[in-house]
């Protein structure tokens, strides 16, 4: 693929968690040409808009960060807007990329395209061999035909089109809204408010049993841009043609119990925890297989105790919940 410096780079989605961190990435790194649009001057599920911003802008290459995100309730509420407006999404950008010969493409996928019970560490080609979890299906599907069409243009287009699949990530720019927040932003945000309005205690949903992988957000971005500098030529003796995806994990797991200990101890909440068993645990377990890519040569830079400790302490006093 090679991104290069003099490349126009398309952020799509850049004021979304992942989109705003390749930016802020990019940015350190020297890259100048970024492109960047709002949803009110560029609707991504409009074709004509979407071709005609790209035929202007000359772009070479595209991170496709954007995409309708939210957590189980915005999910199991919202099915046909999950499915739809994410479809409409990754076809447009991607069929106009091919259309305007930009070549050179990463596409944002998500951990939830695997099979729901998966107690060994999930692997790349465990896409599409069991049942997936009920209440994000629709936008795994989404994700799922988004991989498959890189795959397909990859292999009739000759395009460089490449999937990335992030575990949960955590850090700036997370969305930390009362229903709609995934589990990481749920617990920080009920630990930071119990801290400032003293409360005695803290309620955890579920028994705190199930394990969950993290990854702070900056070390997906330089997972993504190191991937997409590399050549077309190293990526592909690596990553085969026809399963054209990237797990991105940290590649250990943790307890939801160990995790809210940890954000009680960098809150600086002294109160106590309380597991609320009636509610239910969901996936015991959902750890990304990381050997494919530490073989093309990357790993974690940052520690996840230490991400999370100095993340907590930067927003505790400062952010402002809805």
């Amino acid at each position: 693929m090679g991104l290069k410096i003099s490349d126009r780079i398309f952020v799509a989605g850049h004021k979304g968690m992942v989109g705003s961190s390749i930016l802020r990435i990019l940015k350190k790194k020297g890259y100048k040409n970024l492109i960047t649009v709002s949803k009110k001057k560029l609707n991504l599920e409009n074709q004509s808009q979407v071709n005609n911003f790209f035929k202007k802008n000359k772009i070479d290459f595209i991170f496709l960060c954007a995409a309708k995100v939210g957590g189980i309730y915005a999910n199991d509420y919202f099915p046909a807007e999950f499915i739809l407006k994410n479809i409409l999404i990754q076809t447009n950008v991607i069929n106009a990329a091919h259309k305007n010969k930009i070549n050179k493409l990463i596409f944002l996928g998500s951990s939830c395209i695997y099979p729901r019970e998966d107690l060994r560490k999930i692997r790349e080609d465990d896409i599409l061999t069991g049942k997936l979890e009920m209440t994000n299906e629709p936008y795994a599907v989404a994700k799922i035909s988004g991989i498959k069409m890189c795959e397909s243009f990859n292999r009739q287009y000759n395009t460089d089109y490449r999937s990335l699949m992030p575990t949960n990530m955590f850090g700036p720019g997370d969305n930390y809204h009362k229903l709609n927040s995934h589990v990481m932003a749920a617990l920080i945000r009920k630990f930071i408010i119990a801290y400032r309005k003293k409360h005695k205690s803290v309620v955890v949903w579920g028994s705190g049993k199930p394990k969950r992988e993290f990854l702070y957000i900056d070390d997906f971005a330089s997972a993504s841009i190191y991937l997409a500098k590399m050549s077309k030529k190293k990526y592909h003796s690596f990553v085969p043609e026809r399963l054209n995806l990237v797990n991105i994990g940290y590649g250990k797991d943790f307890t939801i119990k160990h995790i809210a200990e940890l954000i009680k101890k960098y809150v600086g909440y002294k109160g106590k925890i309380v597991f609320d068993k009636r509610k239910k645990d969901g996936v015991q377990k959902k750890l990304l297989d990381n050997r494919l890519i530490r073989k093309l040569g990357w790993k974690p830079k940052e520690k996840f105790e230490t991400a999370l400790k100095n993340y907590i302490i930067n927003i505790r006093d400062k952010i402002i919940f809805d």
